[in-house]
């Protein structure tokens, strides 16, 4: 999935997140991949090898995910990850399919041509890079298509609420999520489809329906890693 409160790669140049802020991403997309399991600790001194960090910007990192509900501390015994089941996730997700279905429906009035060519172009590259198993570039390829789409709806209120989910789009462990990349190429067609005719009541339920299964597929995906 996309940030869509993010502004384009040529709006401004990239700052690099605070080192507690990659230190969160990092073992947040490791616990909703299912790579942490609940129960498991985690030590920030650890975290903070892995990430070539100090021990200061892992605990406060692990201290965020506390309060995100996504690790618990014990006494005398540190950080463990909480419980998150398979419905949480898709309960999450289908949320934001709620969301990014009504930011793709206000869209269809806001696209012009060139916006739609955008999207074309981007489809085709993505397509092209899902046939060639480059998943680090169709996760490229889809956030610049989502946050295109969001970004035109002109409602950044729902953006920033839509952002909040994101957290459960496992970016950097995109790969892991047998169908993912795929479902990016093949239900981005309809969307655009329905974008091009500018039919409100079809992009939202393309986007809606591309969400949910996204959702379902991470759900499965940790079913099956436990």
């Amino acid at each position: 999935m996309v940030d869509p409160a993010a502004p384009a790669p040529a709006a401004r140049r990239r700052r690099r997140p605070r080192l507690s802020d990659e230190v969160s991403e990092y073992v947040r997309e490791l616990i909703v991949s299912g790579q942490l399991q609940p129960g498991e600790f985690i030590r920030p001194e650890t975290v903070a090898d892995e990430l070539g960090v100090s021990a200061t910007p892992a605990r406060e990192g692990l201290l965020s995910l506390q309060s995100e509900g996504l690790l618990r501390v014990e006494p005398r015994r540190g950080f463990v990850v909480a419980p998150l089941s398979s419905t949480d996730i898709e309960d999450v997700f289908a949320g934001q399919a709620l969301l990014a279905g009504e930011l793709a429906a206000r869209a269809t009035t806001r696209l012009d041509d060139a916006d739609l060519a955008t999207l074309d172009r981007l489809q085709v590259e993505l397509e092209a890079a899902a046939d060639a198993e480059d998943n680090d570039e169709v996760e490229r390829l889809n956030h610049e298509f989502h946050r295109l789409i969001y970004a035109a709806a002109g409602s950044p209120k729902l953006s920033w609420m839509i952002k909040s989910s994101l957290n459960y789009a496992p970016r950097r462990f995109f790969s892991s999520v047998d169908g993912w990349p795929q479902a990016s190429a093949d239900d981005h067609r309809d969307i655009i489809d329905a974008l091009r005719r500018r039919d409100a009541a079809g992009a939202r339920a393309a986007m809606s329906a591309h969400i949910g299964k996204a959702g379902r597929l991470l759900a499965e995906h940790r079913r099956d890693s436990r």
